[in-house]
């Protein structure tokens, strides 16, 4: 009889998981990052054991990795004696791991021919509302990351619009992030459009263009389940943990919808790129849910989905990955949202609340962040002399 260590069973039914999800067609990243995730070979070992095929960053994550100051200590104290601004030295320290992330990436870059292998940094939030500003910093993100497989991540605020519309066209790839609503949803893939034909006129090579398009998932249940709540009837009660999911299925659609138009079209011929949707916002809030919910239910192909690592776990785990479990549900994610509407809850209201709170919440998480390094440059300033 042939026996099998329980560590190697483990690490088969970790890697048959997430190996299933990869093979439908959904491209894991890691929604995380810091220096020491880099340098103690974790993220590789992720590439190499977890099907991890991409990176996300935001200032909420490099405010969790900068702020405990662990791993860049010695950044710290270079950039102290050199007496550069704080603003200064929080772009060259996001950068910097944004860089070797990259790097450590590359290899899966050049194995999909840009697809995957990816590394988002973002553009300073709180310049969120401001076009022409968005634009310049993404250029300069582009120019200090220097990776052809970095992503510019741009808010999809109402001047987020033209901004990707512009950085696109510059042939700059971008990873459109803060999208709650269809209309919105919308409006990204034609900006998106926009930017491309605008690069196909400049003459650009469009096939080394890539965007994804980063759709919020569990924010919405939790605003939404919050308001359900507060009716308390068995019929509100009942549809708890089904806006989500119904929201993001709906964006699929609409996503079938257009990459399969005339439009699009005109673009294949020059070898363009769908810009794919990414399920962000996956790790659940209710603990009364399972913990891969999203991740389980979001499955079709051309997707990505973007997890912290907890999810990622769970999903390696306790995953129930059984095909494509979106394009089949498109009438009943329809019924669902209109039996919330119907119950007195807006969706454009709790859509429009979400993107000015995820705004605000990347731009507390930022100053939270300068905040910190200033505090840490001025003691490391202090030890210097």
């Amino acid at each position: 009889m042939i026996t099998v260590s329980t560590e190697a069973t483990a690490t088969a039914g970790t890697a048959g998981t997430l190996e299933r999800l990869s093979d439908e067609g959904v491209s894991i990243w890691l929604d995380d990052l810091s220096r020491k995730r880099i340098e103690s070979g974790n993220l590789a070992e992720l590439i190499a054991n977890k099907n991890v095929v991409g990176v996300t960053t935001n200032p909420s994550i490099f405010q969790a990795a900068i702020g405990s100051g662990e791993g860049y200590e010695e950044q710290l104290a270079d950039l102290a004696v050199r007496g550069v601004t704080v603003d200064e030295a929080v772009r060259m320290m996001t950068t910097a791991d944004v860089r070797a992330a990259a790097d450590i990436l590359r290899p899966v870059y050049d194995a999909t021919d840009g697809r995957d292998g990816r590394v988002s940094i973002e553009v300073d939030p709180r310049l969120a509302h401001h076009t022409a500003a968005t634009i310049a910093e993404a250029r300069q993100l582009a120019w200090l990351v220097d990776r052809p497989n970095v992503m510019i991540k741009i808010p999809a605020t109402e001047a987020g619009l033209p901004a990707i519309t512009e950085v696109i066209a510059q042939g700059i790839s971008v990873n459109v992030t803060l999208i709650f609503s269809l209309e919105r949803y919308r409006e990204v893939m034609d900006a998106y459009l926009a930017g491309l034909e605008k690069a196909a006129a400049k003459g650009l090579d469009l096939s080394t263009i890539h965007s994804v398009a980063s759709f919020f998932v569990s924010r919405v249940d939790s605003e939404i389940d919050k308001r359900l709540t507060a009716i308390g009837t068995d019929e509100a009660l009942a549809l708890k943990g089904r806006a989500a999911l119904a929201n993001a299925r709906l964006a699929y659609e609409a996503y079938e919808e257009l990459f399969e138009g005339d439009r699009w079209s005109a673009l294949t011929g020059a070898k363009a790129n769908r810009q794919r949707p990414l399920w962000a916002s996956t790790g659940v809030k209710d603990p009364a849910y399972k913990s891969t919910l999203y991740v389980d239910e979001l499955v079709a192909p051309g997707t990505v989905n973007t997890m912290p690592e907890a999810t990622l776990d769970a999903t390696a785990d306790r995953g129930e990955i059984t095909g494509d479990t979106v394009t089949g549900g498109y009438a009943q994610a329809r019924a669902d949202l209109a039996a919330v509407e119907a119950l007195g809850i807006s969706y454009d209201e709790v859509v429009t609340q979400l993107e000015d709170e995820g705004v605000a919440k990347f731009e507390v998480a930022w100053q939270d962040l300068l905040d910190a390094v200033e505090k840490s440059l001025g003691s490391k300033g202090a030890d210097a002399e």
